[in-house]
């Protein structure tokens, strides 16, 4: 089953005629338009596209399939006509992102209309990736593995954190990025102990750790990987805190499959952190999902009850951060297979090999 009949059997399963899509990665994810503006209407039979001028040309090219509508008013009127030519009668909208002054606008131009806010269609569709994604995930991983191998071969005492930052942006973008999947994290020495301590001047001294958190964007989707370098032989504490939460990331790595919810993968890489004493300075989720967002669903959490399927893509991430000392975070990029899980992420990871 295709992405577009995915979300219509969701969405028309739920009693609704249409559903408009305003959400920028939903326009990608259906469509294959790349424009920053615009939005689509799906009903059982049409798939329409509205965008500006601007994207004229543009949208022929990449939605294909789609009747395209250019938008000569504002949104709300736009959508009207539309509901109105086809007789829509309940219309779908994505309440996390439709602001509540542009549900009332839409609102005011759909007389005949009745707009319901619901959750996500796409949401469940994305979760799985298929084999296109697939491929495209693959490639932005593998930028960032080969960013990291840079990066570990240019690190060195002496260098700022914002430095290191923008030689490890600057490269992935030279080798086929076409972005940073987000900004950047270099935490060194105390700072590392910051979950997201974002590159500063702080000047990196030998015998610090070195957080490094970062990711490709490539096509639209986004890699996420993080090694804590050693700069200088480590302490033995800084040893033995690295291997504890390699070994947490491991048992993870070693038993998530599909059939296993979200909390018992949490609970894997959480329990053990907790028997060696770390349980308090372990305070996110295990990992998230990945894609044309940087988190998406779903969210290893021991909250989430989600169940495990082949195709999800996912970040595997436990960290121990003790105030005034630092950190260590270690994460990989999995995609679950019908026997458990493919680490796509190859960067190095054993402790010899992240000394500098």
């Amino acid at each position: 089953m295709d992405r577009i009949a995915k979300v219509r059997e969701k969405f028309l399963g739920q009693g609704l005629e249409a559903f408009v899509f305003f959400k920028p990665v939903n326009r990608r994810y259906l469509s294959g338009f790349t424009g920053t503006s615009g939005f689509l209407v799906l009903t059982k039979e049409e798939k329409i596209i509205v965008t500006d001028f601007r994207y004229r040309e543009q949208v022929k090219n990449e939605a294909d399939g789609f009747t395209v509508i250019e938008q000569d008013d504002t949104p709300e009127k736009v959508l009207g006509k539309i509901v109105a030519e086809y007789g829509l009668k309940r219309i779908g909208l994505e309440r996390d992102y439709v602001t509540l002054a542009a549900y009332e606008a839409l609102k005011e131009n759909l007389p005949c209309g009745e707009l319901m806010a619901i959750d996500d269609p796409c949401i469940e569709a994305r979760g799985i990736k298929d084999a296109e994604e697939l491929l495209l995930l693959r490639e932005a991983v593998a930028i960032a593995d080969e960013g990291f191998s840079h990066i570990r071969r240019y690190l060195h005492a002496g260098l700022t954190e914002r430095e290191i930052a923008l030689e490890l942006e600057f490269y992935m973008r030279r080798i086929g990025a076409e972005k940073c999947a987000f900004e950047t994290i270099v935490a060194s020495g105390p700072r590392s102990s910051l979950p997201h301590g974002v590159a500063t001047d702080k000047v990196i001294r030998s015998g610090e750790m070195v957080t490094i958190d970062f990711g490709a964007v490539y096509k639209g989707y986004h890699s996420d990987i993080t090694r804590t370098l050693f700069v200088g032989e480590p302490t033995d504490e800084q040893r033995n805190i690295y291997e504890k939460v390699l070994q947490a990331q491991t048992l993870a790595l070693e038993n998530i499959q599909p059939g296993m919810t979200c909390a018992e993968v949490d609970f894997l890489a959480r329990d053990y952190l907790d028997r060696q004493g770390y349980g308090k300075n372990f305070g996110h989720g295990l990992g998230h999902g990945i894609g044309l967002h940087i988190h998406e669903e779903p969210r290893l959490s021991l909250k989430n009850e989600t169940v495990l399927m082949p195709g999800m893509v996912v970040t595997v991430e436990p960290g121990v951060y003790i105030e005034g000392w630092g950190g260590v975070r270690i994460e990989d990029d999995v995609v679950l297979t019908a026997g458990g899980c493919e680490v796509l992420s190859k960067s190095p990871k054993t402790l010899s090999s992240m000394i500098l």
